[in-house]
């Protein structure tokens, strides 16, 4: 699990005491209005260095924001009954969907508000929206979902238990409930999956995986982590995407962004001073996208007695765009052993249960 960041939100914090705090109103957020307990915003410019030559905004940039808004979203919640104080953890993010790429110059607003809470995680639901501010036009990027769970300050290993939420209609926690008993499900599957280790090829040919598999070694340093020596999880998906960002370009020689991150897990904290390992491969290719799976390994170089360990893992689906913006084919994946075959085969499998999920959410619109 990565504790998150906080930072200054353009909405104030609402005093709550011990009362439970109310979630499902439907109100729209903005900075003119008046922050819910359970809401909030942050915004902020996009410049230069959060984007890419083509002057797209970095999909690890935007993940990083939403991470910071779940995390002091949550952790105001986590800390708004009289008790132990503590600090949200991310511990999961669900699949987020890049609606529309993001420029240079354009303002980034992250909105963000707790829609669901079991004993012991938050559930926050996060839209981003890109503002022109020279022609005031606005566009929905991005939906995510993330889990936290918070920990106590006085013992990191502590979960605390989570204060609770007041529904406006029982529908929301029975719907709350089973989004919460999923993700649970799908973690555990997960978790069993995490023995894999990415090993370096010698002299590989074009468009196989070993050909664009790539790897970045960080050392944790005191900039990427909370007061209380963990690596902020905005921080780490920053790195996936950006692993993931040259594995597609490798691939592809083409300008490259990011379409959807499928879950990422959080298996593990990650302390100051750990030397982090991300790999990254590409596992499926469809006419126009690129699945790749990113993988965290954490060695604590100082601490002998621990061994190196999985931090967090996640498939992330790349586009190839045209000077124009248009999508562009993608070189089909050489596959060639059989652990290739079968990982290609798996993300054949969630790249059509995608497409099919889509194409009911589009028959389910009424036709005017």
């Amino acid at each position: 699990m990565a504790p998150p960041g906080l930072i200054h939100s353009s909405l104030g914090h609402s005093e709550t005491g011990e009362s439970p705090q109310r979630v499902g109103s439907g109100d729209t957020m903005s900075g003119e209005e008046t922050a819910s307990p359970s809401a909030i915003q942050i915004s902020r410019i996009m410049r230069p260095d959060d984007a890419n030559i083509a002057g797209n905004v970095h999909g690890g940039t935007i993940l990083k924001m939403i991470e910071e808004a779940g995390a002091i979203i949550s952790t105001r919640h986590c800390n708004s009954q009289k008790g132990e104080t503590c600090v949200a953890a991310l511990a999961r993010v669900e699949r987020t969907d890049f609606l529309s790429p993001m420029c240079i110059g354009e303002v980034a607003h992250v909105s963000a508000e707790i829609t669901y809470t079991s004993k012991h995680s938050v559930e926050v639901q996060v839209t981003v929206m890109s503002e022109n501010i020279l022609t005031g036009a606005r566009r929905v990027t991005n939906k995510a979902a993330l889990w936290y769970v918070p920990l106590s300050l006085k013992n990191v290993d502590k979960v605390l238990e989570v204060p609770p939420l007041v529904y406006t209609r029982k529908e929301q926690e029975e719907e709350g409930r089973k989004r919460y008993e999923a993700q649970k499900l799908e973690r555990m599957e997960t978790k069993w999956k995490n023995g894999d280790i990415m090993q370096p090829s010698i002299n590989p040919e074009p468009y196989t995986v070993s050909y664009s598999q790539s790897t970045l070694i960080h050392l944790v340093g005191p900039s990427d982590c909370t007061l209380h020596g963990f690596v902020h999880g905005g921080v780490t998906m920053k790195l996936m995407d950006e692993v993931a960002g040259i594995v597609a370009a490798r691939h592809c020689k083409t300008n490259i962004v990011t379409a959807s991150v499928d879950a990422i897990n959080f298996h593990d904290k990650i302390r100051k001073g750990c030397v982090i390992t991300i790999s990254g491969r590409m596992t499926f290719t469809s006419n126009k996208s690129m699945e790749i799976e990113v993988l965290v390994d954490a060695d604590p170089v100082a601490l002998h007695s621990q061994e190196r360990y999985r931090a967090a893992s996640a498939f992330v689906t790349y586009v190839s765009l045209s000077k124009e913006g248009k999508t562009l084919p993608v070189p089909q994946l050489l596959v060639e052993t059989e652990e290739e075959k079968k990982r290609f085969e798996e993300g054949k499998g969630r790249y059509l249960q995608m497409k099919a999920k889509r194409q009911a959410q589009i028959d389910a619109v009424p036709q005017k």
